[in-house]
């Protein structure tokens, strides 16, 4: 089989298309990095997804943090607690075991049946735990950012009468995530990092259909040499780091596009015609 043959019985095996059997001989290059990067799809899919919706409950739980309010605070606070406390890997463990205990025939509300078999999915299950993993992350650099906003930018926000939903969304929202984006950067890339433990954790793979890692251990069980697949890991995450660090810089420079030092300066020519 050749390398372009490889490519395309393998390339969305993880998405179900394509050959249906893992390679049992041959176990080359090319094989490594088509199944592996097919994988990685999955990784892609977990991160992006679970960093989308995460941010949003962020931005609520900072907010819910930093309210004066015990009612409104306290569960944010114990939300926090619990996802930073425990191990990722616990968390999707103590998910998937919760969740195999619901009714498999679906549960009847208000005489409408909910189904609960796809809950135990890991496109599902794993994702709803990553993005409840991530927003408590994200939600103490945000709430971080926002007790680090200068009191002199509120004060002149009140002085030129801007007050209430008006001084949050152009004064403080802006500033939290101007003060927050940086450390929000590495968060978005340790995440992408932690998809590799849902096959690793409870959530099963369906029909051999895993993620990066879960191929690069295929490959290493077979071939008893865990230095070629893992290394290819390694490339692939480098690769989506740095174009997270590419994403991130462009929204962070314009963030920060008002202050001088980010401002392009202006060639300006000035002959002088009378000395």
């Amino acid at each position: 089989m050749t390398c372009w043959e490889t490519f395309q019985a393998y390339s969305l095996r993880s998405l179900g298309y394509g050959e249906r059997l893992l390679p049992r001989e041959g176990y080359d290059l090319c094989q490594h990095f088509t199944l592996i990067g097919s994988g990685l799809i999955w990784n892609i899919y977990f991160g992006t997804l679970a960093l989308a919706f995460g941010f949003f409950l962020a931005n609520a739980l900072a907010l819910a943090k930093a309210s004066r309010s015990r009612w409104v605070r306290k569960p944010a606070e114990w939300f926090i607690f619990v996802f930073r406390g425990s191990p990722l890997f616990i968390q999707f463990f103590l998910a998937y075991e919760t969740l195999v205990l619901l009714p498999k025939a679906g549960i009847d509300i208000f005489g409408i049946t909910i189904q609960t078999a796809w809950t135990t999915k890991a496109w599902a299950g794993a994702l709803f735990v990553l993005f409840l993993n991530t927003a408590a992350y994200s939600a103490e650099i945000f709430h971080g950012a926002l007790q680090s906003i200068p009191k002199g930018d509120l004060e002149a926000a009140e002085a030129y009468g801007i007050s209430g939903w008006k001084k949050f969304s152009r004064i403080e929202w802006p500033t939290m995530l101007r003060l927050g984006w940086p450390a929000y950067t590495n968060e978005a890339i340790f995440l992408f990092h932690a998809t590799t433990l849902v096959f690793f954790s409870g959530f099963p793979a369906f029909q051999q259909r895993g993620d990066a890692l879960y191929y690069a251990n295929y490959f290493a069980d077979k071939t008893f040499n865990p230095f070629i697949p893992y290394p290819i890991v390694g490339f692939y995450f480098i690769l989506i780091t740095l174009a997270l660090i590419w994403g991130f810089g462009r929204v962070n420079r314009y963030l920060n596009r008002h202050l001088p030092s980010n401002m392009k300066a202006r060639i300006r020519l000035r002959p002088s015609l009378i000395r």
